[in-house]
């Protein structure tokens, strides 16, 4: 058993992974899930207010999605989310950016609910390579505990 409830420790902050975004990824999931002019060509992006073509903040969390789960939470006792608290874009995703992903456990506690697991809050944070913050995501998590009746 991998990571489970009682190791995550509130104030750690765990780096995730990084993604570099390439224009044709850019495209090809604006082309599916959010055509927007600014996110499927240069010249509607160049007239646009980003001033150049930009990814979707949709597929900025969804990269952060896949990192999560690849790199953090695989082999994980995680039972899913509940649900996300707030998403905020403070700047565009840019063609060419590698955004890097931390993860930093905020709260936890034992469901008093079902006492096998805990909900972790956390606050995710994707800094461009310039160390520019772009997108911050806060959500809840169910973990298994490893050892029930344990952890407080």
């Amino acid at each position: 058993m991998g990571l489970s409830y009682e190791d995550l420790e509130v104030g750690k902050r765990y780096v995730i992974g990084s993604h570099t975004f390439g224009r044709d990824e850019v495209v090809q999931f604006a082309e599916q899930f959010d055509p927007q002019p600014f996110h499927l060509s240069e010249a509607a992006g160049e007239a646009s207010m980003f001033g150049g073509l930009v990814a979707s903040g949709w597929h900025t969390c969804s990269i952060m999605m896949g990192m999560l789960v690849r790199n953090f939470l695989r082999d994980s006792t995680s039972m899913g989310s509940p649900g996300v608290d707030e998403i905020r874009w403070l700047k565009p995703t840019r063609v060419g950016d590698t955004l890097t992903m931390t993860n930093t456990v905020v709260s936890k506690r034992v469901s008093q609910s079902k006492p096998d697991r805990g909900i972790v809050e956390t606050l995710w944070e994707g800094h461009n390579q310039h160390g520019e913050l772009i997108v911050t995501v806060r959500s809840k998590a169910l973990f298994g505990l490893r050892h029930p009746g344990a952890a407080s």
